[in-house]
Parts: C-alpha cells; structure tokens; sequence
C-alpha cells in the first residue's frame, strides 16, 4: 500500500535500556503499533496538612508520576511475507513478548553469580540492578522509569502455539531526582524533562483575569 508523499513520518513509542554502570545501550524495544491512549497520573508531593498555614503552598518534590499503557502486538503483518520474516514463522510474536518481558527479570547470569557467593557463605548479597528504562514518546517525552505494572493477553496461537497477537498491559512510574539524585544519567534526563515541562507551560497563551470575570 502507497502512502501519500507528503504525510508526516509517524515516530513510535518504546522503551530504551541503558547499562547502569557504563551508560552503553543494552536493547531498544520499539512498539509495533502506538498505543491509541496513554494515562498519566500525577500525585502532588506537598507537606501535607501539618496545620501549619506557613507550608500551606510548599512543595517538597516533584510529583510522583505514572504511566499507563495497552500495546498491541500482531504477527499478521509479517506473516504476508514468510520469507523475509523467517522468524515469525518460527516463533510467532514470541520473541516480542519475550523483550518486553525481561523488564522486570533480573539477569540469569547475575542469579547464577548470586547463588554462587551465597553458597560461598557471603553474609550480604546485594541485591540485582535492572537496566535504566527509558520510556521515550517523542523527542519531548524521554523519562526515567521502573515497571509497576504488566499484563499479557495472548489472543491467536499458531500450530505449534506459539502466540501470534496479543495485548500488553504496561504501567510505568517515572524516576525522578528524588528517586535517582542529580548526578545520576536518570536524574538529568528528568531533569531535562521537568525544564522541558515548563519551556512547553511559557508557550500556552497568555489569559487575564477579565476571562474569568475579575
């Protein structure tokens, strides 16, 4: 199917795993289809009702902020040609599913390597670090996130079952400084995000009080 020459390209949402030691990109998972709707929630961090009216207005964090997601994932289209697309003839949308999953699986390698020192008789074995998680939704929208939340549907299987559409339920809490500090990679990237907040607020039209009948 052609498209018409001069339709913007669509840019796509996914997730972006960055190494939490050397800063080196350990996957991209692009989403085969942009979800149709994304919920945000924000929990104002305020001081809370200490009674005192001097904290009344007084912030003391960032917002605690979550995302909420349903993805689809179908292998119809490239199931029209098999022969370009050999491994979802063989797996169907498996590998997909699978690389949305190791979001919130430690690495086997790292399992493996705690067993060992615990059965070395180590007191403390610290507990595994996952990958930086970057949930991006356009250049303006790149943030720090930890999984919540993450539901899978399988819908059609092939022969072998393999699964060949599904739909992904994913809920996000964004990492901000007070979770990360300054001087982490994720912490700047909120930062950059929170800046971008506010360039994006100056640019809304200016109203008068007169619109609201003052």
């Amino acid at each position: 199917m052609t498209t018409f020459p001069g339709s913007p390209k669509l840019l796509k949402g996914g997730l972006v795993l960055i190494d939490p030691d050397s800063g080196a990109t350990r996957r991209v998972i692009v989403l085969q289809y942009n979800p149709i709707t994304l919920t945000r929630t924000l929990q104002a961090q305020s001081v809370g009702e200490s009674g005192d009216r001097s904290q009344a207005l007084r912030l003391k964090a960032p917002p605690v902020e979550t995302y909420k997601i349903e993805a689809e994932v179908d292998a119809a289209d490239q199931l029209e040609f098999p022969d370009r697309n050999r491994t979802v003839v063989d797996y169907g949308i498996y590998p997909q599913l699978a690389a949305l999953e190791t979001l919130v699986y430690p690495e086997s390698g790292k399992l493996q390597s705690n067993n060992a020192l615990a059965n070395a008789g180590t007191m403390e074995i610290i507990p595994i670090e996952a990958p930086l998680t970057l949930f991006v939704w356009s250049q303006r929208r790149v943030v720090p996130v930890r999984v919540t939340e993450f539901s899978i549907t399988e819908e059609a299987f092939d022969p072998a079952l393999n699964p060949l559409r599904a739909r992904v339920n994913l809920g996000f809490r964004v990492l901000n400084v007070n979770d990360l500090g300054f001087e982490h990679p994720g912490g700047n990237l909120y930062m950059t995000y929170h800046q971008q907040l506010e360039r994006l607020a100056g640019l809304n039209p200016l109203a008068r009080a007169s619109d609201l009948g003052f």
